[in-house]
């Protein structure tokens, strides 16, 4: 594992994280998290998500910025349930060939995403691997029994679809350092730092959740996770707003690309796809102007087996969306 064993790699990671001294069993064979300003939390709830290198991992993307997005991947997804995490345990497979100062960068990384989204990291463990995987478990307390948030299988004829945020920089950043594809000004900037830089929707999710009836991050794909929530629900989403970013039109148009392609099937923007009622989606409104936040209504809910529907507003006719998106295991982006 590198020239360092895996008591120096700890320390370098210990001592960029500032746990020295804040806790004297913080290196020991266990964590310990006190729960005495705990005593209103009904339930632990608990993310694990897994980064791997040769999946996960754009071209170019620095260590830090890896670590990071490992962060990032589990910060999103308790976004989306309307949970702030609390502490969170690392294990990091580091490849043999990673130099100290890869190390140093790992952890730095470690370090500023624990400040961003407000999450201490207290332990984990160290290995040798072939390539680097950061696995990342994050828990987080709910006031509320588990029954009491938002689920995917809890959209209802007459709900309003909604999302956080605007999509196709990330697909379009891809297709900018994968293949090559023309880009200036701005939007190159937006789309590249989309990809290197994930934002998840936290203070969203933590803020909105408690109004919706299903929701989950967008990490996969908004195709997806549409479909998902409506295959879940048993219901149809009729999609007639599409959250197109700015700029994204004319990216597809200038490289041959299919443009909602790039809106639906990108993956891995951290965005919350939800689903909420006409009246508690009034309140979602009132708290996202009172705290800025941007929420965008795409659609509603109808009766129906599962599906995805556009509707094109020319001809009133409505087009079955294909369930395209990540799916792991299969190595390529996957056609339902």
């Amino acid at each position: 594992m590198s020239v360092l064993n895996e008591r120096a790699i700890i320390d370098i990671i210990i001592s960029n994280l500032g746990l020295r001294g804040n806790n004297k069993r913080r290196d020991d064979d266990v964590s310990i998290v006190s729960l005495r300003n705990m005593k209103r939390m009904k339930s632990l709830i608990i993310k694990c998500d897994m980064l791997v290198e040769s999946t996960d991992v754009p071209p170019g993307m620095y260590p830090w910025q890896i670590a990071r997005k490992s962060i990032s991947a589990c910060v999103s997804d308790l976004s989306a349930k309307g949970i702030k995490p609390h502490v969170s345990v690392i294990s990091v497979g580091i490849p043999k060939k990673y130099s100290k100062t890869e190390i140093e960068d790992l952890a730095k990384g470690f370090q500023i995403a624990s400040k961003e989204f407000g999450v201490t990291i207290v332990g984990g463990d160290t290995n040798e691997s072939k390539e680097l995987i950061i696995d990342c478990s994050m828990m987080g307390f709910s006031e509320d029994c588990a029954s009491g948030l938002p689920g995917r299988n809890g959209a209802k004829p007459g709900d309003l679809v909604v999302v956080s945020g605007e999509f196709g920089y990330t697909s379009s950043g891809l297709k900018i350092l994968t293949k090559n594809a023309k880009a200036d000004g701005e939007f190159k900037n937006n789309a590249i730092s989309s990809v290197m830089k994930p934002k998840p929707a936290q203070k969203f999710g933590i803020s909105l959740a408690k109004y919706f009836s299903a929701s989950m991050d967008s990490s996969d794909g908004l195709s997806i996770s549409l479909h998902e929530l409506a295959r879940q629900s048993n219901v149809n989403f009729l999609i007639d707003n599409i959250p197109s970013a700015k700029g994204v039109c004319n990216f597809a148009r200038n490289n041959h690309l299919d443009y909602k392609r790039l809106i639906f099937c990108g993956g891995e923007e951290y965005e919350i796809v939800g689903t909420s009622a006409p009246a508690n989606l009034k309140k979602a409104k009132a708290t996202a102007r009172r705290l800025k936040l941007k929420l965008f209504i795409i659609g509603k809910v109808e009766k129906g087996e599962g599906k995805v529907f556009l509707l094109d507003r020319e001809t009133g006719k409505r087009v079955q969306l294909e369930e395209m998106g990540y799916v792991h295991l299969n190595h390529r982006r996957k056609s339902g």
